[in-house]
């Protein structure tokens, strides 16, 4: 129950009159909340229109969500803790969708909203106590609905595979699928569902060679420069019509070493909407099948920590060439495979304060024929995620 006193006043009066509303000194509001949680549960919502009394619901039982102060002037990497290691704060940023480094070095109030969304995301689990659940209220009422489900979609991998606990509260239905809770409580019908029966809807996206010119709507998102290559083959991922993933190859020049063709990711960006659930990576492997169902090799040189890490743990990527910067402990944290271990070339030593890391994609190619048309123009297939 929650009550707050009526302040008499001539208004209020000619109000109740006018709606046929008892005169009071108190109004009252009461719920009958049935909310039994399961064991070992890791993601709730509470999820109702407004005025269900959500927000009272998950205050009483779960406590009030953070909120924060954000500088005017601080880049949003220097709002979290300076005890974070820069590994943790990558693998944080990246778990919520915001993947793209320059946006990290921006104040929060000239992000986006959707990035804004994220960093509060990342910033709320960063700063929640471990023994508690991390609580949100209002989740995903400010964005727009794509970055709604992207974003649920990206925290609940990340909550799970942490072994967390996440409570929301929303008056959105259309994240429920792709959060894929433990349990959902709907207050203004005092109904609690539990059981993890949701599943995160599959997304199915279409593969098209394009023209240099696509680069246009996403160079400014790759972290590391906005050149693009005029000899490059360029793909394009969309997602319905709506394009969403971009992917660039190059020949890599035969050498003693590599007598075998072979070819090398040039450039790889997922627009910021829609990162966070793997659509880069499912480009990036899609485009290495094709390379190889075509008899060469295919190559992928990243800086991106969030990469190396996936890369690191995948079965079909090999590293080849680990970054001297990395200690060991961050290697074996991370799973890395090397093959090679002699020292940087004086290129990669030029790239002061950044390190480097090669793949070779060693993954299953696709059917020759298909990746021919593929790599025409002439076929355009999709690839689930």
């Amino acid at each position: 129950m929650r009550r707050c006193e009526v302040h008499r006043t001539p208004r209020v009066a000619l109000i109740e009159g006018l709606f046929d509303l008892s005169a009071a000194t108190r109004s009252e509001s009461r719920w009958m909340v049935h909310l039994a949680p399961p064991a070992d549960w890791k993601i709730g919502v509470i999820v109702g229109p407004s005025g269900a009394g959500k927000t009272t619901i998950l205050r009483e039982f779960f406590g009030s969500p953070l909120s924060f102060n954000w500088s005017r002037s601080r880049c949003v990497a220097d709002e979290f803790s300076e005890s974070m290691s820069l590994q943790d704060l990558t693998d944080v940023l990246s778990a919520v969708g915001f993947s793209s480094p320059p946006s990290w070095l921006r104040p929060f109030r000239v992000l986006s909203t959707g990035e804004q969304f994220r960093v509060f995301l990342a910033r709320s689990i960063v700063e929640s106590s471990a023994e508690r659940p991390i609580v949100l209220d209002e989740f995903t009422s400010v964005v727009d609905r794509t970055v709604a489900r992207i974003a649920s979609a990206a925290v609940q991998k990340f909550i799970r595979r942490n072994n967390r606990q996440l409570i929301v509260a929303s008056c959105h239905y259309d994240i429920l699928d792709w959060l894929e809770p433990d349990w959902v409580y709907e207050p203004h019908v005092d109904r609690f569902t539990a059981g993890r029966s949701l599943r995160r809807p599959k997304i199915n996206l279409d593969v098209q060679r394009v023209g240099s010119e696509a680069w246009r709507l996403f160079r400014a998102h790759h972290y590391l420069t906005a050149e693009l290559a005029t000899a490059s083959t360029c793909f394009v991922a969309f997602w319905g019509e709506t394009p969403v993933a971009f992917a660039s190859v190059l020949n890599w020049p035969i050498s003693s070493r590599h007598l075998r063709p072979r070819m090398r990711e040039h450039r790889l960006v997922c627009l910021p909407d829609f990162q966070g659930i793997g659509i880069g990576n499912a480009l990036s492997e899609f485009v290495g099948s094709m390379v190889r169902a075509m008899g060469r090799r295919y190559y992928s040189i990243t800086s991106h920590p969030a990469m190396i890490g996936h890369r690191g743990r995948s079965s079909i990527w090999r590293m080849t060439h680990a970054p001297s910067q990395l200690s060991p402990a961050m290697i074996g944290r991370t799973g890395f495979r090397s093959t090679r271990t002699r020292p940087m070339s004086s290129i990669a030593r030029r790239t002061v304060g950044r390190f480097r890391a090669t793949f070779e994609f060693v993954g299953k190619p696709m059917d020759r024929e298909q990746a021919e048309k593929i790599w025409a123009g002439d076929l355009i297939p999709q690839t689930p995620l």
